[in-house]
């Protein structure tokens, strides 16, 4: 089989090699063909070697990504048995181990794409219990898009819910930085939740994606920088109830000021980068003070609320966004295309 590998220097330093096909099951495992694979930034800051301060450098080169959708066709033994059929249709759990309640360091183990081997593979084998069924209505490439970010979203939007109780309240309101993955998913669970949404962009063309999608607001902030000041306006000066906050140091200062008294901000990402620069007068502690708000690290989620949300977009018969897909000959040339942020939603590559 093909898999591509890394030593975490560089998209381009990323090579095809191939490898025997796992034979060897233990009773609780399955092997799967990997059918597509939905990539994350996460899966680009690996790779150029971003996290070399959270992993070590690997001696022989890493299989990437960890977001995979495909088929069971091989069954370990009677444990595997007793969850999956050849034939099942599933897509992959981040951290296999993290089952339920909060994330613990030791769940970190088990993270796909590093420490353990990645789905930019032909095959790959995982534990029966870390993997989800595909619904029925949905196709297997957007099953690809819902590993990270859609359960992200779904934790970012009702991480203090009961189960099976997600938050549906039109007077809520969710804003949504940028077009990525994340937000997109979390604007479509947004929507169907009956809350209200503002999406932000630099593109009027990813925003008028975004209000096709339902958003109920769209602020272009290349246009209107104080794009915090306009969200307050837009609330009529009460602001957001929950920020899904992709951006990182470089828009965490205007979150603060435009989360709703009682609010949550919800930190996802870092695409401004990891440093923290140019802060504001009064400290992060002492704005979330002032507006008695939360700051929530939102770090995927287990696998029992990765189900409930699969039960919601059955129910509302949501279907990821998918922007591009390619070849797995092009891996190289799709995480290009990711690095460069021009997508809406998810970038897929088709192995099989």
């Amino acid at each position: 089989m093909q898999q591509w590998a890394t030593l975490m220097d560089g998209v381009d330093n990323v090579k095809l090699e191939t490898v025997p096909i796992p034979t060897e099951l233990k009773d609780d495992e399955v092997l799967v063909r990997i059918s597509r694979v939905s990539l994350n930034n996460r899966d680009i800051k690996l790779i150029d070697g971003d996290f070399k301060n959270r992993y070590k450098v690997p001696d022989s080169p890493v299989v990437p990504c960890s977001d995979g959708s495909g088929t069971v066709v091989k069954i370990g033994g009677v444990s595997a048995a007793s969850q999956w059929s050849e034939g099942d249709r599933v897509f992959t759990t981040m951290r296999p181990s993290h089952l339920t309640g909060p994330s613990r360091p030791e769940h970190n183990s088990s993270t796909i794409g590093i420490p353990v081997p990645g789905v930019l593979a032909e095959y790959r084998v995982f534990p029966a219990s870390g993997l989800i069924r595909v619904p029925e209505y949905m196709n297997i490439e957007e099953a690809s898009a819902l590993t990270v970010a859609a359960t992200t979203a779904w934790m970012a939007l009702n991480w203090d819910q009961p189960i099976g109780q997600p938050r549906r309240n039109k007077d809520v309101v969710v804003l949504l930085q940028g077009t990525g993955g994340v937000s997109i998913a979390g604007l479509q669970q947004a929507k169907a939740l009956g809350l209200t949404t503002i999406v932000t962009s630099s593109s009027d063309a990813k925003l008028q994606k975004a209000k096709d999608l339902g958003a109920d607001y769209i602020i272009n902030y290349s246009k209107i920088p104080d794009w915090d000041a306009e969200v307050l306006r837009l609330t009529k000066g009460q602001g957001a109830d929950i920020i899904l906050e992709t951006g990182g140091p470089g828009t965490m200062d205007r979150s603060l000021s435009c989360v709703a008294c009682g609010g949550t901000i919800s930190a996802i990402g870092i695409l401004t980068g990891s440093t923290e620069a140019g802060k504001s007068q009064l400290s992060t502690g002492m704005r979330l003070i002032q507006r008695n708000a939360t700051l929530k690290g939102i770090n995927v989620g287990p696998k029992d609320r990765a189900e409930e949300m699969v039960a919601f977009y059955e129910t509302a018969q949501i279907r990821p966004i998918v922007d591009r897909v390619f070849e797995f000959s092009d891996a190289l040339e799709a995480l290009r295309y990711v690095r460069s942020g021009s997508h809406i939603g998810k970038v897929v590559i088709k192995v099989n």
